[in-house]
């Protein structure tokens, strides 16, 4: 039984309560001491309990019943349809109803129409920039600032992202259409290029590259595997991220500098871009150089105001919108495309194409790089939805999300779109204006619709290095993530790793062999945490019940001859070698080669006695030979020495760290008595049991008593079924904590806490400051059925 109640503030009366409740069992009592052990007037309570191994609880305090759901239970559950799950459905396939259930229109909907607004300015504008990244005619982003959204409004589970262009997504798409369609030299070999302009093959490569992504996308919402973002670190993003941003700064130069290079792709085609443009670079057209950098100065001055002022500003201003309309007018009042050569956006068609179908030869040929576009567009998206739900309360769906995006890209790509997910600057322009919902994403729809049937003409004089320097001038964010790399090298080092690798790999190989590379350098680091954790040594902190690694703390206590080992990680086969390295090290000793040495030696002895040069008396072994004994080396049985020792027949038990007679010598053990901290470790693989008990079995067989405790109830369960326990090795080894098993081997081995002096003994008691409230059931109340 466990008893509660107020400690006493005199520290006399605590003992005396301690001294009332000794008897019987060791118990933990609450006890102050002198010194600055105890932080003055806290408040504590008394703790007085049995000291529990697992057995001993299990019998005192029954477990609830529990009835494990088999494989039917659950598909019974997942194909039961009633009333509820129907709605359920409903509202889980269309989120658009579960959120305008709730919409404010009066208090909302003015919000969202300034927000919709200043969106839909900033997505045309970018729908044309983020456009030349993919190497396709510009008006065609503005397709993908409209289809998508609309299929958004109604599947999206996040209220506040502004969906469409993306430009690392933009920027992969342009390699597999600069591949099939390069700028110089004839198309691939694809039957429907035939009797097509340029533009239209790449519109066509596209569009079926973001048909294939949507299809992947949507494939992987319905099978539910929407955690396959969870792989994808920050870290990782973060260095792609960032080499996306030195592809997408080296693909406008040529653009700012008013040159014409030939789009490349593949390994190192960031560094064959940069060799022609340096070659090329005293042909620079001037116009185009000084516009843009006017355009990048001023938006960055702006851009520094709004976020300073951001509070006493009620709308950001969009100076990327209107430097463009300013720009816009100036070309086409002084005609820089005819007098000064410059290259324009040019003519932009008035309303929609006709729907087409992707084209299965380019599917082929795209099917792996389209796979990495997937993951990076949903990647992306979840991550800035996620941001906002966390700020805004409430909740997103990451395999609804990859449906809403899948089936998005799939009705954008009929309709001659590409690949959409979400711009980071868009989104904040989105939820800094005033955005509550999707409702804001659909004006901003809207707003480009207009442009696309109405008024696109007016961007027809529009410089190309206008839209290059205000792409470049956004990378800002993405570029400034360099600075995370020494903060990550101070503070892990590993994750640095994982950062620069998957950076420098995604600038030199491309973005879709950069994220593979980052991804396998990611989990090789996951494994080798892993395989390798930092096993420590633990030690009582004296005066408590706790055990802290004995190389941290300076006030410890050590018992004599035990050794308490502790692994923070799950046991397995590719650690399971580490473990017993990393045990026998700590403990100095290896028990096989000890136990080989101890049988041989036993074996010795035997020889020595049947032959009569050795006799056994009261007082141990005595010499009966008159000279020395020299012993040859028995090479029979020798793989028989790592058997259990076996003193059948033996007049008496050897005293293994004392010295043997006829010069014989075996490694000394000094400990009795092994402790495995348990507490970290999940899991234990089949490789990992055998193991186990293999290294078990040999300390034990060199008289080393072996204790496990904090060991997780699924751990012992899973020992239980594979018959792990044996003659050798029985369940009463495992105890609730690490102080039971302590307490439990002081009182086996008093010795161990005799040869200290009184203020070092571990305390049998324990201080807990601050108590809570504590839930408590009979033991003899029956426990509740729980399925699950």
């Amino acid at each position: 039984m466990s008893k509660l109640s107020r400690a006493p503030d005199d520290l006399q009366e605590l003992q005396r309560e301690a001294g009332r409740n000794t008897s019987g069992t060791h118990q933990s009592h609450v006890e102050r001491r002198q010194g600055n052990m105890m932080r003055a007037g806290a408040r504590q309570y008394v703790v007085a309990r049995p000291l529990y191994s697992e057995e001993a609880f299990a019998e005192e305090h029954k477990t609830a019943s529990r009835r494990r759901k088999t494989m039917l239970d659950h598909i019974k559950q997942n194909l039961r349809c009633d009333s509820k799950r129907a709605k359920n459905a409903a509202l889980s396939l269309l989120p658009v109803i579960g959120w305008m259930k709730i919409y404010r229109v009066r208090e909302w909907l003015l919000s969202d129409v300034v927000s919709g607004v200043s969106t839909g300015l900033v997505a045309v504008l970018q729908g044309l920039a983020y456009c030349l990244l993919a190497s396709l005619p510009p008006w065609y982003g503005l397709f993908t600032a409209f289809f998508p959204v609309i299929i958004y409004f109604f599947l999206g589970t996040s209220r506040h992202i502004s969906v469409g262009p993306f430009p690392v997504l933009c920027l992969m798409i342009g390699s597999v259409v600069t591949r099939l369609v390069p700028d110089e030299g004839p198309a691939a070999n694809i039957t429907a290029f035939e009797d097509l302009t340029r533009d239209a093959q790449r519109v066509l490569v596209a569009s079926s590259v973001t048909f294939l992504v949507g299809v992947m996308q949507l494939a992987m919402g319905i099978l539910q595997v929407g955690f396959v973002v969870m792989y994808l670190s920050d870290t990782l993003v973060s260095g792609f991220t960032t080499a996306a941003a030195i592809h997408i700064l080296v693909s406008q130069l040529k653009f700012v500098l008013g040159l014409q290079v030939s789009g490349l792709s593949g390994p190192l085609s960031l560094i064959y871009t940069l060799e022609i443009i340096f070659n090329q670079i005293t042909s620079s057209n001037v116009c185009d150089v000084v516009i843009s950098l006017v355009i990048m100065l001023v938006v960055f001055a702006v851009k520094e105001l709004n976020d300073r002022f951001k509070s006493k500003l009620p709308v950001p201003i969009p100076i990327e919108v209107i430097m463009t309309v300013i720009a816009c007018g100036i070309s086409y009042a002084f005609d820089f495309k005819t007098r000064y050569g410059i290259e324009v956006v040019g003519y932009i068609p008035k309303g929609y194409e006709a729907p087409v179908a992707p084209n299965m030869q380019i599917i082929q040929e795209s099917a792996m790089e389209a796979f990495p576009m997937a993951i990076v567009g949903f990647a992306v998206a979840f991550s800035v939805a996620k941001v906002y739900s966390i700020k805004h309360d409430y909740t997103i769906d990451g395999n609804q999300e990859l449906m809403a995006f899948g089936v998005s890209n799939i009705f954008g790509a009929s309709f001659k779109a590409f690949a959409a997910s979400t711009s980071l600057s868009r989104t904040a322009v989105q939820e800094s204006t005033g955005g509550k919902t999707q409702v804001a994403g659909l004006l901003s729809a809207i707003i480009v619709m207009i442009v696309t049937l109405a008024v696109g003409f007016l961007l027809q004089p529009l410089p190309k290095s206008v839209l290059g320097a205000v792409i470049i001038i956004n990378l800002k964010g993405m570029l400034m993530q360099l600075r995370d790399v020494p903060y990550l090298w101070r503070r892990d080092k590993p994750d640095c790793v994982v950062w620069v690798l998957t950076c420098v790999a995604s600038v030199l190989l491309g973005l879709d062999l950069g994220l593979a590379v980052g991804l396998g350098v990611e989990l090789i680091s996951v494994v080798l945490r892993v395989q390798f954790p930092r096993c420590s040594v633990l030690a009582n902190i004296k005066g408590t019940d706790i055990y802290k690694d004995r190389k941290d703390c300076v006030s410890t206590y050590e018992p004599e001859g035990v050794t308490i080992f502790r692994i923070p990680s799950p046991i397995f086969f590719a650690n399971m070698d580490f473990f017993r390295n990393k045990l026998l090290e700590a403990l100095g000793f290896n028990p096989l080669r000890v136990l080989k040495k101890r049988n041989k030696a036993l074996r010795k002895i035997r020889k020595l006695l049947e032959k009569g040069d050795l006799r056994w008396t009261s007082n141990g072994f005595l010499n009966t030979s008159c000279g020395p004994i020299n012993e040859s080396e028995d090479e029979s049985n020798m793989e028989d020495l790592d058997q259990p020792i076996d003193f059948k027949d033996f007049p008496g038990c050897i005293e293994w760290n004392s010295q043997l007679p006829a010069n014989i010598t075996v490694p000394k053990v000094d400990i009795h008595s092994l402790v495995l901290d348990f507490s970290a470790v999940s899991f234990l693989d089949i490789s990992a049991l055998k193991g186990l008990k293999m290294l078990l079995k040999e300390l034990i067989r060199v008289e080393v008593e072996i204790y496990i405790a904090v060991c997780d109830s699924y751990i012992l369960e899973k020992l239980h079924n594979c018959c792990f326990f044996d003659d050798e090795i029985q369940p009463s080894m495992f105890f609730l904590t690490l102080h039971d098993a302590i307490l439990h081997i002081l009182e086996k081995h008093p010795e161990s806490a005799a040869k200290k002096s009184d203020c070092e003994k571990i305390m049998t008691t324990v201080t807990v400051h601050h108590p809570g409230s504590f839930r408590i059931r009979e033991k003899n109340a029956p426990g509740p059925e729980t399925k699950f």
